[in-house]
C-alpha cells in the first residue's frame, strides 16, 4: 500500500474527513514546533549575551507558555480524533469486504473463502496503528520537515546545507529497512490466515472428529500454526527494535554534525548566539518526523498488509447484476436457456447447455448425478451466479421477455424464497426465524403444513423459544421444518428448494412432501433439486441436469 493509497480514501468516507484533520493539525504543529524554538532561542540568547532577568523576559515566557498549552491541545485533540477515525474506517472497510464477498458468489467464495473472513474478522483491526500513528507522523514529515528546514535555512547557511545533505539518508534506510518489513508482515499474516482456516474447518467439523476420535490431530496442527504465527510476529518485532535503533543512531550522528559545526563557529564569532540556538534546537526537530515514520512503519505494516488484502477483495469484479427494476414474477415463466456454468477454476460444464421452463404455479424437479449442476442450476436462477454461457429469462404473461442480466438482484431477490440444503438458523425466537411480525392464524397453518407444529410442541417455549447462538440447538430435519416454513409464510411466488429431504427419515420427508404440494397448492412456481424418488413423484415437470467432461465454454458457444 502507498503512504496513502488512495483506495482507502474511496472505501472508507471516514478516512477523507480524518486526512483532512491530519493536515491541519501538521500545519499547525509545525508552526507551534518553530515558534517555540524561535521563542526559547530568544528567551535563553537574552540572559545568557544581555544578563536579562525574568521581568525582561515576561512577554516572551507568556507566550512560550500559550505555545506548549497549544501544542498539548493540538496533540490531544488529533489523538482523540484518530482513535474515533481508525475504528470508522476498520468498520467501514470490514463492511466493505463482507458485503463485497457476498456479491462475488459462492463461486468466489469457496476459493477465498477462508482468507477474506479471517482478514475481515482480524486483519483489519491491525490497521489502526497505521491510521492513529503512522500517518499522523507522514503528515508531520511533510509539513515539520521543510517548515523547519527553512528556518535554520535562514538562520545558517551552513547548517541548512548539512541538514539538507543528511536527510535523504533517512528515507534510503527506510526504504531498505521497509522492504524487509513487509516481508515478515506478510508471512505473519499468511500464518494468522491459515490458522483461522484452520481453526474454521476445525470448529466444523469438531463434532464428527470427536466421534470418530480423531480430533488430537487436528488440534496440534493448530497448535503448530500457532506457534508459526508467534514467531512470524517475533521476527517483525525483532526487525522494528533493530531498524528503530538504526534510524536513532543516523539521526543522532547527523545531529550532532550541526552542533559541533554551529560549536566552532559559534567561539570565533561566526554566528549570533540565538541564531545558533535556533540551529541546535530545530536539527532534531527536523529529523523528529521522519524518524518517527521509520519506527511507527514497522507498528503498521500489518495493517497495511491486511489494507492490501482487503483491496484486493474490494477491487474484485462482481457478477454483473442489472439496474432495471425485476418483473412481476406472479404468472411469470423462468426460461434457462442453453445454460452454462464453469465448474471451478475449470472449462468444464455443470449443468451444460441447460433447457428448462420452469412454469408458473407448478413444481419443477431437477435431477441427475451427483456433480452435474443442480444447485448450480438453482443458484443461476437465483442470480446469485452468473451463467457462462446461455441465459434465464422472465417471460410475463402477455409475453414479454427480460434477461435476469439485466435486472437489479435485490428486486429479484424479493420475489424470490429459497430453502438451501443446511438452512441457516439466526439468534432470536422461531417466531422472528419465521416471519416478524406475521399474524398468529398464518404461522399455525404454515406450521401445520410443514410439521413445524410438532417441533415446536416439544420446544419449551413455543414460538418465543429463543433458538441460534445461546439458545436451543434445532437438528437438521428441524431446521429444514423452520425453513419450509418460512418459505411458506413468506408469499414469494417463485420458491426454490435445493434437497429439502436429503438429511431426513421417511416421516419428516413426508412433511416436506407436504409442504411442496401446499406451495403448489397456492399458486407459488416452485423449483427443486431432487434425489429421491418421492419428492420427483410429486413434480409435475422434471429436468435431467447433465454436466459436459469435455466441452469447453467456447465449445459450447460455439456450437451454438
Amino acid at each position: 500500500m502507498k503512504p496513502l493509497d488512495p483506495r482507502l480514501l474511496a472505501h472508507a468516507r471516514a478516512a477523507r474527513r480524518y486526512v483532512v484533520v491530519v493536515a491541519l493539525a501538521g500545519a499547525t504543529t509545525a508552526a507551534l514546533v518553530i515558534a517555540q524554538v524561535l521563542l526559547l532561542a530568544r528567551i535563553l540568547a537574552a540572559a545568557i549575551e544581555g544578563g536579562a532577568t525574568l521581568t525582561d523576559v515576561r512577554t516572551p515566557l507568556i507566550w512560550l507558555g500559550v505555545v506548549l498549552v497549544a501544542r498539548a491541545l493540538v496533540h490531544g485533540a488529533q489523538e482523540s480524533v484518530a482513535h474515533r477515525a481508525a475504528t470508522d474506517v476498520v468498520a467501514e472497510l470490514r463492511a466493505g469486504v463482507l458485503a463485497h464477498a457476498l456479491a462475488l458468489g459462492p463461486r468466489w467464495r469457496a476459493e477465498h473463502g477462508a482468507d477474506s473472513v479471517t482478514l475481515a474478522v482480524r486483519g483489519l483491526d491491525d490497521l489502526e496503528p497505521y491510521l492513529v500513528r503512522y500517518l499522523p507522523q507522514l503528515v508531520l514529515a511533510a509539513t515539520v520537515t521543510p517548515a523547519t528546514l527553512a528556518v535554520v535555512l535562514g538562520a545558517d547557511l551552513t547548517s541548512a546545507a548539512i541538514l539538507a545533505v543528511t536527510i535523504p539518508l533517512i528515507p534510503v534506510f527506510m526504504i531498505l529497512i521497509g522492504r524487509l518489513t513487509q516481508q515478515f508482515a506478510d508471512a505473519r499474516l499468511a500464518s494468522m490466515s491459515r490458522l483461522g482456516a484452520q481453526l474454521v474447518d476445525l470448529m466444523a467439523g469438531l463434532a464428527t472428529l470427536t466421534a470418530l476420535g480423531r480430533e488430537h490431530g487436528p488440534a496440534r496442527r493448530v497448535r503448530e500454526l500457532g506457534r508459526a504465527w508467534s514467531a512470524a510476529t517475533m521476527r517483525t518485532l525483532r526487525l522494528a527494535f533493530l531498524s528503530g535503533a538504526v534510524l536513532e543512531f543516523l539521526t543522532s550522528i547527523c545531529v550532532a554534525l550541526v552542533a559541533v559545526s554551529v560549536g566552532m563557529r559559534l567561539v570565533y564569532g561566526h554566528v549570533g548566539l540565538e541564531g545558533a540556538l535556533v540551529c541546535i534546537m530545530l536539527a532534531p526537530e527536523v529529523f523528529r518526523p521522519l524518524r518517527e515514520v521509520g519506527t511507527q512503519f514497522h507498528a503498521s505494516s500489518d495493517g497495511v498488509a491486511a489494507a492490501e488484502k482487503a483491496f484486493a477483495v474490494l477491487d474484485a469484479p462482481a457478477a454483473g447484476s442489472g439496474t432495471a427494476p425485476a418483473p412481476g414474477l406472479r404468472g411469470s415463466t423462468v426460461l434457462l436457456q442453453g445454460l452454462g456454468v464453469r465448474a471451478g477454476d475449470s472449462d468444464r460444464l455443470a449443468p451444460a447447455g441447460l433447457d428448462a421452463e420452469i412454469a408458473p404455479g407448478e413444481v419443477t424437479a431437477l435431477v441427475g448425478p451427483s456433480g452435474s449442476g443442480k444447485t448450480t442450476t438453482a443458484l443461476t436462477t437465483l442470480g446469485v451466479l452468473a451463467p457462462d454461457t446461455g441465459r434465464v429469462v422472465v417471460r410475463a404473461p402477455d409475453g414479454t421477455e427480460t434477461d435476469l442480466a439485466d435486472v437489479d438482484r435485490e428486486s429479484w431477490w424479493a420475489q424470490v424464497a429459497y430453502v438451501p440444503q443446511r438452512p441457516t438458523i439466526l439468534p432470536g425466537t422461531v417466531a422472528e426465524n419465521v416471519a416478524p411480525g406475521a399474524k398468529a392464524d398464518a404461522l399455525a397453518a404454515a406450521a401445520r403444513a410443514t410439521g413445524l407444529d410438532e417441533v415446536l410442541a416439544g420446544l419449551p417455549h413455543g414460538w418465543d423459544t429463543v433458538v441460534g447462538h445461546g439458545g436451543v440447538g434445532l437438528s437438521v430435519g428441524q431446521r429444514q421444518r423452520l425453513a419450509l416454513t418460512r418459505a411458506l409464510v413468506a408469499d414469494a411466488p417463485l420458491v426454490v428448494l435445493d434437497e429439502p429431504s436429503a438429511h431426513l427419515d421417511a416421516a419428516a420427508e413426508s412433511h416436506v412432501l407436504t409442504a411442496v404440494r401446499a406451495l403448489r397448492d397456492a399458486g407459488r412456481t416452485v423449483l427443486v433439486v431432487a434425489h429421491r424418488p418421492a419428492l420427483v413423484a410429486v413434480s409435475d415437470h422434471v429436468v435431467e441436469v447433465v454436466a459436459a467432461d469435455s466441452c469447453t465454454v467456447a465449445d459450447e458457444e460455439a456450437a451454438r
